[in-house]
């Protein structure tokens, strides 16, 4: 008599993703996370020594990337310091309507994997006029406005310090010009009205995406450190004089690029 399989949970998918990294790419485990959102893509050739890389979409979990500006890997890289990084040079979103465990199975897999440190970056719309495009943010708080969390069941998790000080301290002092500001996610993919930017100003949050969020509450759930990087790839709407774009997106991202792809390669070297 055969028993039933046992269920697919989201634990056990991570840990079959990251069973599947260690013997396609011969490590142990990994050390630090990093997810690479739109315009960040550019710094995984920086951050140290490549191991191995594989397609996002050939890993149990994984999803193919979507977005314009994303790329579609995983890689393993030896930093400076001798740590081995976990890189995802694209990531699932919210509004693709898969569900939430897609979205935040990245950080569960870094986890998985044995890491302590996990590193979310992102392109958001800015509500600070003076926080023009291609300035750096580190998130120091987040608002979710998605109506949903990765977390199931009576889970409950203090969300008082998601974002580990630490490590904004460690990017300020890489550079001293990176403010700190809040991050609010929105479901998406429409870009936000400009009320739904005058809400957001006014509950307390100096950016705007589609993001980040999610995979910061799965993070801290895992017990990772936390850091978040925004590059400000456009004015939010309200604020900006001109329509959106995704093309000023990805334009913004291409022309930060050099400079983020520094950023995140002296971070690295650090951690």
């Amino acid at each position: 008599m055969t028993s039933a399989a046992e269920p697919t949970t989201p634990s056990s998918l991570a840990a079959q993703a990251a069973d599947t990294i260690r013997a396609a790419l011969g490590i142990d485990g990994a050390d630090i996370g990093l997810v690479l959102g739109s315009g960040w893509a550019a710094g995984s050739d920086h951050l140290g020594q490549e191991i191995g890389r594989m397609p996002l979409s050939s890993i149990p979990g994984f999803l193919a990337p979507v977005v314009a500006g994303h790329g579609g890997d995983l890689i393993a890289t030896r930093t400076a310091s001798g740590k081995i990084a976990i890189v995802l040079t694209g990531r699932t979103h919210f509004y693709e309507g898969h569900g939430v465990e897609p979205v935040v199975h990245g950080v569960r897999t870094v986890a998985a994997l044995g890491a302590s440190t996990m590193i979310l970056t992102n392109g958001c719309g800015g509500i600070r006029r003076e926080w023009t495009p291609g300035t750096v943010v580190a998130i120091s708080d987040h608002i979710n406005l998605t109506g949903a969390t990765p977390l199931r069941g009576a889970t409950f998790i203090d969300m008082t310090s998601v974002w580990t000080p630490r490590l904004i301290e460690l990017v300020q002092r890489i550079d001293p010009t990176i403010a700190t500001g809040v991050y609010a996610q929105f479901h998406g993919p429409q870009y936000e009205t400009p009320a739904e930017v005058r809400m957001a100003s006014a509950i307390g949050a100096d950016l705007v995406g589609m993001s980040t969020a999610l995979e910061a509450i799965a993070a801290r759930e895992a017990g990772l450190d936390l850091l978040g990087l925004s590059l400000v790839t456009n004015l939010a709407a309200g604020v900006s004089p001109e329509p959106l774009d995704h093309q000023e997106v990805v334009a913004a991202g291409r022309a930060a690029a050099p400079r983020l792809a520094d950023l995140l390669a002296a971070l690295v070297a650090q951690l």
